[in-house]
């Protein structure tokens, strides 16, 4: 008997990837209440900014891939995140430096094309 579970394969993806994000990011809250804020500024938008972007993409946008709210258009600012990590940031480290943030933008770029599955906010919808 052959059955595919795709919408299942799409919640394990989800809770695994964002797992791991949240691992990322969640520690980088604590860096918003330091003073002066000290963050990577790869595309010269500030310091500041550059971790409130980094927050959105490593923490706000991946609970709501999580829950499967608007699942695609939350993917965005995450896959931004992770190419300016393996692009900007890490842009002259050796692979095996950037392959953490090749492996999330990968994850998520699949996640974006594919949506949610039934498992998921954005499913129950309908």
């Amino acid at each position: 008997m052959n059955k595919n579970f795709p919408d299942l394969g799409l919640l394990i993806l989800r809770i695994g990837f964002v797992s791991m994000m949240l691992t990322h990011g969640i520690p980088k809250i604590n860096s918003l209440f330091e003073s002066p804020i000290k963050f990577a500024d790869p595309i010269g938008l500030g310091e500041s900014t550059s971790l409130i972007l980094a927050l959105i993409g490593e923490v706000v946008a991946p609970i709501l891939v999580l829950i499967g709210f608007k699942t695609k258009i939350a993917t965005i600012p995450t896959i931004i995140t992770m190419f300016v990590a393996a692009f900007a940031i890490h842009a002259t480290d050796p692979l095996n430096v950037k392959e953490k943030a090749l492996l999330f933008l990968f994850g998520f770029l699949v996640i974006f094309f594919t949506g949610a599955g039934k498992y998921s906010i954005d499913g129950f919808k309908k």
